[in-house]
């Protein structure tokens, strides 16, 4: 495929209003196609009140001329309690930031195991990052990830998640049929 100009959206209001938002000015102006649709990979939807994404696949398809392109996702600072799965619908995502919302549970990463691209992520500033083996837990469930919480991942981190994941992680066990007996 083509490369699309790179832009980004700066959004004021919870996902609703999208449509009819204007986008903030950025340091780049943001094309648009002859449908009037806009023409980027980035989505900034930080600083806001957003508690759910019901609705987010049907907003991107209305606001972006090519969605499934989408590869930078910016939700930090919100009130997201858990990590939509529709986040997964966009296999081209690399970075995803959502650090400083109300993700609770760690198994919530678990979700993200399917973005084959995901390269950046961000958690800090969630009920989360209390647990203990956050970043472990996180690497092992992510091996692919190059920046975890704006830092770089190192060979450490990769080594003390496999051994963490190793200590913690029980095997599933494989049931035996009755017949197998």
């Amino acid at each position: 495929g083509t490369a699309l100009p790179l832009g980004q959206i700066w959004v004021a209001e919870p996902l609703p209003y999208l449509l009819t938002e204007e986008p903030r000015a950025g340091p780049k102006v943001i094309k648009r196609s002859a449908e009037g649709k806009l023409l980027t990979h980035a989505l900034r939807l930080n600083n806001n009140t957003i508690n759910e994404l019901t609705d987010f696949t049907s907003t991107m398809e209305q606001l972006l001329e090519y969605p499934e392109e989408l590869s930078w996702v910016d939700l930090s600072f919100n009130d997201l309690p858990t990590i939509d799965p529709v986040l997964t619908m966009y296999p081209n995502l690399r970075a995803l930031n959502l650090h400083g919302n109300s993700i609770q549970s760690l198994s919530e990463v678990d979700k993200l195991a399917i973005l084959p691209r995901l390269r950046t992520l961000t958690l800090h500033g969630n009920p989360i990052e209390e647990e203990k083996g956050y970043r472990s837990y996180v690497l092992s469930v992510l091996p692919q990830l190059k920046s975890f919480d704006f830092s770089g991942v190192t060979k450490q981190d990769r080594s003390t998640a496999t051994i963490w994941r190793r200590m913690n992680v029980k095997p599933k066990k494989v049931k035996k049929r009755r017949d197998d007996y």
